[in-house]
């Protein structure tokens, strides 16, 4: 269940634990009216927190890990509560912030300072070339439920870091703990340059018709929506979007670490993870001890939300609904569920843990983005057969190869159309916060993280040529002979060509 009232209208509304039902909370929705009063607000705020520099800025971003981690206790019990979730999921994500936080602050004067660039050939060298990362004013970020605290802060810290104010629209599923990231950005004594809009599509709208640069995370028929609006105002756009991640575990592979990572990947959070394991492609002599290993993790899985459980509800009835009919279609089809594969009686939005078999890609359960607690898993006979199978998707965000051989897995890895691949384990590049996380496909546009790159994606370059000495200014203008402006392109030409004729030898 989510909010009683409409959120696409102004006044309070009700969300629900999803797990049983009782009222998480309340929260006022915002009215579309204010959205641009908002952003205009931060705007104004965003000079002078660009003005503190990188070095004052650090210092507020690390006051804010500091809460976090003080609060930590009160965020992950509003997580189980808004969310679900059980507390083993919920325990990742304020680590997940503060690990982000910590590598930001350590980098972001070196990231953000100005890049000097050589000249382009030896006459130009009395040019000074420097380009500069002036950040945009205002973005913003509309963030999903799956984590509520991860998928806000990991692109909010980077925008901060980089001089920027932030504008989020949480999820309308999961108002409650952003109002409390808000709480702790201001205890920390940060400035207004992060506020809040809350509400559903038509906030969502107002959001990008008011920022300066979007980061969406969703479904890509979404993404695809807020590309066309904000593509009105040429705003710049970063997408994380859906993905149907494959995992291949080759014949000589540890078949009880791969069989465990599967499980670990398909089911941590009930399956509601952008890379979780949504497919699996095993060589025929690893099959059946690689079954026999999974069916026997996921049988010690206990579900439920809190303590003492593994993975708990999905965050609604809804979502129930795409990971039921993917599994009915597939039992219909042929296939048969190992564990689970029935919907449960009684309270809450939960879902069992489920392994599906002899499955193919007539069924949705492997082409579709299921986002539920399923691990179908397909039998094939060669390598080839499983590069072609985890590529015959729309989608490209991540996935995994395990082998006993590090170099052939590596080789398999750069066969696979996607944004990152783990090695002999899941969900690894999550904490990669030097590397792009970004998709290929339908799976998104750009990437978070990324060293550097994940604080510059929201600044917009700025490059100054300047003199390093009066000598020379001036010779191509029109004030001089046309003698001296035929020297000059006539140097121009023969340096440009020269380098030409060696690098085509």
């Amino acid at each position: 269940m989510t909010a009683t009232s409409d959120v696409q209208s102004p006044g309070s509304g009700t969300i629900y634990d999803p797990a049983t039902g009782a009222i998480a909370g309340t929260v006022r929705w915002t009215d579309l009216d204010d959205v641009p009063r908002i952003a205009a607000g931060l705007r104004a705020a965003q000079r002078e927190w660009e003005a503190r520099g990188p070095q004052g800025r650090a210092k507020v971003l690390a006051r804010f890990a500091v809460w976090l981690n003080d609060h930590r206790d009160e965020v992950e019990a509003l997580l189980v509560r808004e969310t679900g979730k059980s507390m083993v999921d919920a325990k990742v994500e304020i680590p997940l912030a503060i690990l982000i936080i910590s590598y930001v602050v350590k980098t972001m004067e070196k990231a953000l300072a100005p890049d000097t660039r050589p000249a382009p050939m030896p006459m130009l060298s009395i040019k000074k070339i420097t380009v500069h990362y002036r950040p945009r004013p205002v973005v913003g970020i509309i963030a999903p439920w799956n984590y509520p605290v991860a998928n806000a802060l990991m692109d909010a810290i980077g925008a901060l870091a980089a001089g920027c104010a932030v504008l989020l629209k949480p999820s309308e599923r999961t108002p409650l703990t952003a109002e409390l990231l808000l709480r702790g950005w201001t205890d920390s004594g940060a400035p207004e340059v992060l506020a809040l809009a809350q509400g559903a599509r038509e906030v969502s709208e107002a959001v990008i018709d008011n920022a300066d640069f979007i980061q969406f995370t969703g479904s890509t028929a979404t993404g695809r929506k807020v590309m066309e609006r904000a593509a009105r105002r040429l705003t710049p756009v970063s997408l994380e979007l859906g993905g149907k991640d494959p995992m291949i575990v080759l014949e000589d592979a540890d078949v009880e670490l791969a069989a465990n990572a599967a499980v670990w990947g398909a089911m941590f959070n009930a399956g509601q993870t952008c890379v979780s394991v949504e497919r699996v492609y095993v060589l025929e002599p690893a099959y059946d001890a690689f079954v026999e290993a999974v069916v026997k993790a996921v049988q010690n899985l206990k579900v439920g939300a809190g303590e003492g459980h593994h993975l708990g509800a999905q965050i609604d009835a809804s979502q129930v609904d795409i990971t039921e009919r993917h599994v009915n279609e597939a039992l219909a089809a042929g296939a048969r569920a190992l564990t689970g594969g029935k919907r449960p009686d009684g309270p809450g939005s939960f879902y069992p843990p489920t392994v599906l078999v002899d499955v193919d890609h007539s069924m949705a359960c492997m082409t579709e983005e299921t986002f539920g607690p399923t691990l179908p898993i397909m039998k094939v006979a060669t390598v080839g057969d499983a590069v072609r199978l985890a590529n015959d998707s729309p989608y490209g965000l991540s996935a995994t190869v395990f082998s006993g051989d590090v170099k052939r897995a590596k080789d398999v890895a750069l066969q696979l159309d996607c944004g990152a691949v783990n090695i002999n384990d899941v969900l690894a590049n999550l904490m990669c916060t030097t590397a792009p996380m970004g998709g290929w496909k339908a799976s998104g546009i750009g990437a978070r993280f990324g060293g550097a790159d994940g604080m510059r994606k929201f600044c917009r370059q700025e490059t100054v040529v300047e003199p390093r000495t009066s000598a020379g200014a001036g010779g191509n203008y029109y004030h001089n002979s046309m003698k001296a402006l035929a020297r000059m392109n006539t140097v121009l030409t023969k340096v440009s060509l020269i380098r030409s004729k060696r690098t085509a030898k």
